[in-house]
């Protein structure tokens, strides 16, 4: 079987932890894929979805697409799998703000889609309006990348650990009241962010390390407790934390925001806690810092959750899926036109002799 991945930046991490790195485990099990990057301009997408048909499948990752490409990929692709693990479908500067243009063309991805791939049951809730085809597939890692060390430096120090990127530092700066207290408490505890940006704390020293594949998960290894806060809106709920995985391989107790998949990933006080309030936070670090024995029990049974969702595991999973999609018959072109993939955007819409025609209210 041959597979053609569209995604608009293949070296972005959400790439690599949702497809990449299950490409050699694809391969193995007969599943040939190329991976392309989605055209800037209008005739290099059209010569890209006009090569969808040389394969018996096309993955769309994160991609919502506007109308026309939507028109043409439908007309060349063989079966269409969709995959997303954000919620795209909201602006996440302006989550409580309706965009009609985002969810037009959430609404237009997801209806041609042939199978729906998310990563949580949050975001699969929202597919389900337009697709009954609609599967959760969590985030896997491998978990053999992350070697559980001394829990810590040989310094005497504690290291609160947060990984992460510029653009969701500021969650972590949401919950600087509770660190500028547990500072003043212990002055043996550090902060460690392992980012691409930083900032600074009156009462607690910050560690500040880049961000690299080749180091973080050492800089992990080398910390004590992970730290994982998430606003509660509408974008932040389908969140799926790649991070609370990466702690909890690393033999770490996370504290952590109820919010997207925090939840599914930490069971409150056996692999970490789970804090809304700014005195929870405190109170929880507090409890993780004091009781050395808690902290490793509880980054034991995080370890061994986490080997539940080894790419080994999640890996199989993804072939099952993309196997059955691909070798399930596909139906008449005209039936998928008329009964599935009718487009809601234009009255009529005419391409290459078919008519896709607007549904009416009741239809929809």
């Amino acid at each position: 079987m041959k597979l053609l991945i569209v995604t608009n930046n293949p070296h972005r991490a959400s790439f690599k932890q949702r497809i990449g790195v299950y490409l050699d485990i694809l391969q193995a099990d007969g599943i040939d894929c190329e991976v392309a990057k989605m055209p800037s301009g209008s005739l290099a997408r059209r010569k890209l979805f006009k090569k969808a048909g040389d394969f018996d499948g096309v993955f769309l990752h994160k991609k919502k697409l506007n109308l026309v490409d939507a028109l043409r990929i439908k007309r060349y692709g063989k079966k269409i799998i969709y995959n997303f693990d954000d919620a795209i479908m909201y602006n996440p500067k302006t989550p409580d703000r309706n965009s009609s243009s985002r969810s037009r063309a959430f609404r237009r991805s997801v209806r041609l889609a042939d199978m729906v791939l998310t990563g949580s049951s949050y975001l699969a809730e929202q597919a389900r309006k337009f697709n009954p085809n609609v599967v959760v597939l969590p985030l896997g890692l491998k978990v053999s990348d992350y070697k559980i060390g001394s829990s810590g430096g040989n310094d005497g120090k504690i290291r609160l650990v947060w990984i992460g990127s510029k653009s969701t530092l500021p969650y972590l700066a949401e919950i600087k009241p509770a660190l500028e207290e547990i500072g003043k408490r212990f002055k043996n505890v550090i902060l460690k962010i392992i980012c691409d940006d930083f900032f600074d704390l009156q009462n607690m020293p910050v560690e500040k390390r880049l961000w690299s594949e080749q180091t973080r998960a050492a800089d992990l290894a080398s910390s004590n407790i992970g730290l994982a806060p998430l606003p509660d809106n509408r974008f932040t709920r389908g969140k799926c934390t790649f991070k609370v995985l990466e702690y909890s391989s690393a033999g770490l107790p996370v504290v952590a925001s109820p919010i997207g998949t925090n939840s599914d990933h930490i069971r409150d006080n056996v692999t970490g806690f789970l804090v809304i309030e700014t005195q929870e936070w405190i109170n929880r670090i507090t409890q993780l810092i004091e009781d050395g024995q808690l902290r490793k029990k509880m980054g034991q049974e995080g370890r061994a959750h986490a080997e539940k969702f080894d790419v080994s595991v999640i890996g199989k999973q993804l072939t099952e899926l993309i196997t059955q999609c691909l070798q399930k018959p596909i139906l008449s072109r005209q039936w998928q036109i008329k009964k599935n993939y009718i487009l809601p955007e234009e009255k009529y819409v005419k391409s290459n002799q078919v008519v896709y025609q607007k549904k009416t209210s009741q239809e929809e």
